[in-house]
């Protein structure tokens, strides 16, 4: 592979294919008054207190819209091309297997107390989240094969893995694998996610937390390392980004619209319309990775029938899901990642809504309708149940109209809601039919996680099966060529043996007073706000 220069029209190293569909909503802010301006602090109003704001341990929207600003990573990805572009490094290579990465970190880069980002740093902080273990909950997958790392030179770090670990160079643009320094590593865990020796190298500094009440950022002075992807150089223009936590959405708009928040994350699509106009503007982005699905568990119950899951696939309408319980912004699945994916198929012929061709499934496998219309088979009834939490407002409201959809083919979906610990306990206990969720990553490795037999295996799939081989085939190369039809290979075998039921694709709305502007969306829609100013 060839060294990458930092300059920001230099070449990726890693360049996937324009995604045509990644960024067509990617924003509807109106055009701001004048040229950006520094100074001032941005209320933003989020949905729920983050649990931690160390980016090497955060997991949810909230907490990383607060970490993604006090770190840099050693790449970054381009939101529109799925590109890995120049960061810390400004340059790097891997080996032909993807099991080594060398970086080369760009000179003068400093953490906030004044130390050096160098080689020694980058290894004692991606030695630091392997520490982690399970705390580093999204890092401890990415680094599942992680073995070291070595300080080649001064301002040059290899890492090794002891499998191919093509995912690695996306991984490497996350917050989840931000830089910290060293200083942070003499700090527990549980100290960091407070706010206590976070010192990361990134454009805003921790100044304070208030339990479920707000946390604080400042400006970093003298930060002249952006990524390539920024749009301006030098310091960020906001003095300071004042998280406002109001959980509530209706008081959360409402703060919105009287003056109280320059900014709110998380608008629900009921209180989308009163922020298209009269002076307020809406940012919007899909996320990319796993869609909003009903994952079946195919050892259990109805569901270990093959003919089954794919009349269930078939009786679901996603166009209805989309125009009666969400909104324009969001969009039907076409597969099981959604369209801001890099290496996404477009698989929508097989996930059309096709209720005669359910009903000829379930026939022809010797499903017998019932007097409430459900269909039995050999005493036994066509149901299962799914679980699910809360975590996105219209999460019941879908699920329950999906319900009505697959009993006018005679299938009983059975709702069980659950707090999002138990949730957690459930799914790795594996006592569940289907399992309602999403989950957010800006590259098709995320389907590893999920479905391979090493590694969550929600599907419940015997190892050696030809999606394991698709998962890793895909996980092998950042060579696209041959990457792309691994990829392809395992979104087709996901729908056709219906191990998932793909149904939409969750959107990051943020709703903007006239005053904000630039407050964007990183490749994984997280907020990013070193761009973001004040009128």
């Amino acid at each position: 592979m060839s060294l990458l220069p930092r300059p920001r029209a230099a070449a990726a190293l890693l360049v996937l294919p324009l995604l045509l569909t990644a960024c067509a909503a990617a924003g509807t802010e109106q055009a701001a008054s004048g040229p950006p301006k520094p100074g001032g602090t941005l209320r933003l109003g989020i949905s729920s207190a983050p649990d931690c704001i160390d980016p090497q341990q955060v997991a949810t929207n909230a907490s990383i819209n607060v970490a993604r600003q006090l770190v840099d990573s050693l790449t970054d990805q381009d939101p529109k091309t799925g590109e890995i572009k120049p960061w810390l490094a400004e340059k790097w290579e891997g080996n032909a297997d993807s099991t080594a990465f060398t970086f080369h970190l760009r000179p003068g880069a400093t953490f906030s107390d004044g130390s050096p980002v160098d080689a020694a740093a980058v290894k004692t902080s991606f030695d630091g989240i392997k520490a982690l273990g399970t705390k580093a909950q999204l890092g401890y997958g990415y680094l599942a094969a992680y073995k070291a790392s070595t300080v080649v030179g001064p301002q040059t770090v290899r890492l090794e893995f002891s499998a191919p670990s093509a995912q690695f160079l996306q991984a490497s643009s996350t917050v989840s694998l931000g830089v910290l320094a060293p200083a942070a590593f003499k700090k527990t865990p549980e100290q960091r996610c407070q706010g206590d020796g976070l010192v990361g190298s990134g454009p805003f500094v921790f100044e304070s937390l208030k339990q479920n009440q707000e946390i604080v950022l400042a400006k970093r002075k003298g930060y002249a390392w952006d990524s390539s992807l920024f749009k301006h150089q030098g310091e960020a223009y906001l003095d300071k980004i004042d998280y406002k936590i109001v959980p509530e959405p209706g008081v959360r708009t409402g703060s919105l619209a009287s003056g109280q928040l320059d900014a709110a994350t998380d608008i629900q699509p009921v209180d989308e319309p009163q922020f298209t106009g009269n002076g307020f503007s809406e940012n919007i982005r899909p996320n990319p990775g796993v869609v909003f699905n009903l994952h079946a568990n195919t050892t259990r119950g109805v569901l270990t029938d093959e003919k089954v899951r794919q009349a269930v696939l078939k009786g679901v309408d996603r166009a209805e899901v989309v125009n009666t319980v969400l909104t324009p912004n969001y969009k039907a699945a076409t597969s099981i990642l959604g369209s801001a994916t890099p290496l996404v198929s477009d698989l929508s012929q097989q996930l059309a809504h096709d209720q005669k061709g359910a009903a000829a499934l379930l026939d022809g496998d010797g499903w017998v309708p019932g007097a409430d219309g459900i269909r039995t088979k050999n005493g036994q009834r066509l149901s299962a149940s799914v679980v699910f939490s809360p975590v996105f407002n219209q999460n019941r409201s879908a699920l329950e109209l999906i319900q009505q959809q697959l009993r006018k083919v005679g299938f009983d979906l059975k709702i069980e809601q659950h707090t999002i610990a138990e949730t957690t306990q459930i799914q790795l206990s594996g006592n569940y039919d289907f399992l309602w969720y999403n989950v957010t990553r800006a590259d098709p490795d995320i389907l590893r996680g999920q479905f391979s037999t090493k590694a969550g295996n929600r599907s419940k799939l015997a190892p050696g099966n030809p999606l394991d081989t698709a998962l890793d085939a895909q996980s092998s190369t950042v060579d696209i060529a041959k990457r792309k039809p691994a990829a392809d290979e395992a979104q087709k075998l996901i729908i056709e043996h219906a191990y998932a039921i793909p149904v939409f694709e969750l959107t990051q709305v943020v709703a903007l007073s006239s005053k904000a502007h630039a407050v964007d969306f990183e490749a994984s829609s997280r907020l990013q706000l070193f761009d973001a100013w004040l009128s």
